[in-house]
């Protein structure tokens, strides 16, 4: 797949199918067979065989010529082009309508599941034509932000294992978990090494000696550390939702939005003055304050003509520039909590393991003390993981995926009913 089409969504065609009254069936038998179409129906298209006899039905006549209009994959026009020409039929690029936006594909061919850092994207909205697909992106800050807050070793290892169990499933009761397989080993590798950093293993058990800091003794190290990934995070997110708006409508949009230009240079100047004021640097104070004065008159201008001016107008676009200032702050700190279920996690298992060696001695007391290791790290292990995969999901889709996205698209709809009987069958988008 060519990197554009890896980062973004599939480039689409507009174009016309055109063939004559005798041969516009065989046309439609042709293209149901390809599933390479999405055709503007004026009714809800079905997928039974009846579904070819409406279309042709639905299709534009001139003299002895009918046509439908559509749209395809651009790697598929010359496929289909040569599909449909030994019938008398052609498929004719032609301009794209003003303000129709064309459907999204982002899926890999129909034989083969989408990763699922895509579906996690996807369960959010999906992805506008015009916008830069994030997925990759999304599940790699997905895997690291769950693995600070479930860094252990012993834990992050059984992850790994289960991960490397779900591969090679293809039957069973696991068999639909088996594409999670990637993500699940992920997800342990980086508990694995966030748990060396923490010097954790099963706990505090000395097994292995603290790289970087003991979360529960270095608790405002470990929080700066967090609202600082946070807010690398934030501006990559910022970045990226960037690029979406030039794409979307041009410098002259991108410039004014809240996810655009005058966005991003807000955050910017926030992280400056920040700097300044623990610093101590006055000059960088005052330059950061007046950047972050332009960017907020870039935003208010932005947010007043999406109002539509007058008094009410800029009544609304008050409100919401005090509310993207409100919400810069906030979500900036709301990446402490990566820091806070870190610091859970590490004190259950901390709790564990005092009562471990508070009962460690000869006989039942033996079993006691190994029975309470084994059932507290199991019911941490299951309480921690659940929690930090639905917080990982939070900073996800309302810090990050608020500013990538601005709005949704549509999915690609393939036409593809069922062909007659005897035709063969359909084939796939390549």
């Amino acid at each position: 797949m060519p990197w554009r089409e890896d980062l973004s969504p599939v480039r689409m065609e507009r174009v016309a199918l055109v063939a004559t009254e005798p041969t516009c069936r065989q046309m439609l038998v042709e293209v149901a067979r390809s599933g390479t179409v999405e055709f503007d129906l004026p009714y809800p298209p079905g997928s039974d065989a009846g579904e070819i006899d409406r279309a042709q039905g639905a299709a534009v006549r001139s003299g002895t010529l009918t046509g439908l209009v559509g749209w395809t994959p651009a790697r598929n026009l010359t496929a289909l082009q040569e599909a449909l020409g030994p019938h008398g039929a052609a498929v004719v690029p032609i301009a794209r309508p003003r303000g129709v936006q064309p459907p999204t594909l982002l899926t890999a061919p129909a034989s083969r599941r989408p990763r699922l850092s895509r579906t996690l994207v996807d369960t959010y909205a999906t992805v506008p034509y015009a916008d830069v697909d994030p997925s990759r992106l999304a599940g790699l800050a997905y895997v690291v932000m769950f693995g600070m807050m479930f860094g252990d070793v012993g834990h992050g290892a059984i992850l790994l294992v289960v991960g490397l169990a779900l591969r090679g499933r293809r039957s069973g009761r696991l068999a639909a978990l088996a594409r999670t397989w990637a993500f699940v080993a992920g997800a342990g590798l980086a508990s694995m090494a966030f748990g060396v950093l923490y010097g954790e293993a099963f706990g505090p058990t000395g097994l292995i000696p603290v790289v970087w800091l003991d979360p529960l003794e270095s608790p405002i190290a470990l929080l700066i550390a967090a609202v600082g990934f946070g807010a690398v995070l934030l501006a990559i997110a910022y970045g990226i939702g960037t690029v979406n708006r030039v794409r979307e409508g041009g410098w002259g949009y991108a410039l004014y939005a809240r996810t655009g230009v005058a966005g991003s240079v807000l955050f910017a100047s926030a992280a400056l003055l920040t700097w300044g004021l623990v610093a101590g640097l006055g000059p960088v104070v005052v330059v950061a304050a007046v950047v972050a004065i332009a960017a907020l008159a870039l935003v208010f201008t932005g947010l007043l003509i999406e109002a539509g001016g007058g008094g009410s107008g800029v009544m609304q676009a008050v409100v919401e520039l005090f509310d993207t200032v409100v919400r810069l702050g906030s979500n900036v700190v709301s990446f402490a909590r990566l820091a806070a279920f870190g610091l859970t996690h590490g004190a259950l298992l901390m709790i564990v393991w005092d009562g471990t060696t508070g009962l460690w001695g000869p006989g039942w007391r033996a079993v006691a003390a190994v029975l309470l290791f084994v059932v507290g790290n199991v019911v941490t292990f299951a309480l921690e993981a659940l929690v930090a995969g639905i917080q990982a999901l939070r900073l996800e889709y309302y810090e990050l995926f608020s500013r990538i996205f601005q709005s949704e698209g549509r999915p690609f709809r393939p036409w593809a009913p069922t062909l007659p009987e005897g035709s063969p069958a359909q084939g796939e988008i390549s």
